[in-house]
């Protein structure tokens, strides 16, 4: 699958703990990436000094579903569901 141009789900939805050129100590979930265009490119696109995080991320659709907002969406969910403060069922005790 080929990377939806103008979308960016993925360099908005996630959080990125990795430092990215203009923030330094990464990117809050929700928050646009300060290297994305007014039109959702990516300045860094092709440089050298894009993120490995970035350029490991393989869009497919699965992540990146069938249009931009459920690609935003199902990436929001994703982040909500990983962060560390998460709990899953699978770490709660059964009552005794």
């Amino acid at each position: 699958m080929e990377c939806r141009v103008g979308c960016a789900a993925c360099c908005i939805a996630p959080s990125i703990s990795s430092s990215i050129p203009g923030m330094e100590r990464g990117k809050p979930a929700g928050v646009r990436c300060c290297q994305l265009t007014p039109d959702n490119r990516c300045r860094l696109f092709g440089h050298p000094e894009r993120p490995q995080v970035c350029l490991s991320l393989q869009p497919s659709e699965d992540m990146c579903g069938a249009s931009n907002s459920e690609a935003l969406e199902r990436l929001s969910a994703w982040e909500l569901l990983t962060r560390p403060d998460s709990i899953s069922l699978s770490q709660v005790d059964p009552a005794p």
